[in-house]
């Protein structure tokens, strides 16, 4: 960050500062909106938000898999955590924001890695018709 003084005011050059994301921002916010009551709690063995070892086994599984175990629902959670009106998007990014807090080093999603998201998903909902 520089700092210049200009005209008697003090004016800041924000080139070198990091900027968040609207990804990373989405991610926070919709872990504190629908994750958290859950993740913060442990509620239903649930991954307690920041528990590396909980954690471990999980971001073992990889991005892909988890996110989408978790969208259509898995181990006691609801699919889509119980919000209905949430994107695949915005929950892997929340999904991405809670493991990167517990230790992982994930991107958000991008066109690609969604893609393979929704190919996933088709095949455990087909999957769970045969059941």
């Amino acid at each position: 960050m520089q700092i210049f003084l200009a005209r008697g005011a003090l004016a800041l050059s924000l080139v070198s500062l990091p900027l968040l994301t609207c990804a990373q921002s989405v991610g926070e916010r919709i872990y504190r909106e629908t994750c958290a009551a859950c993740h913060g709690a442990g509620v239903s063995n649930a991954p307690r938000f920041e528990d590396r070892k909980a954690w471990a086994k999980l971001i073992k599984e990889g991005q892909v898999p988890l996110t989408v175990d978790g969208w259509v629902g898995v181990r006691g959670m609801p699919a889509r955590g119980g919000r209905a009106d949430l994107s695949l998007e915005d929950f892997a990014r929340a999904t991405v924001w809670m493991a990167n807090a517990a230790g992982a080093k994930w991107q958000d999603p991008d066109a690609k890695m969604l893609q393979a998201m929704q190919a996933r998903e088709a095949k455990r909902l087909q999957a769970q018709k045969k059941s």
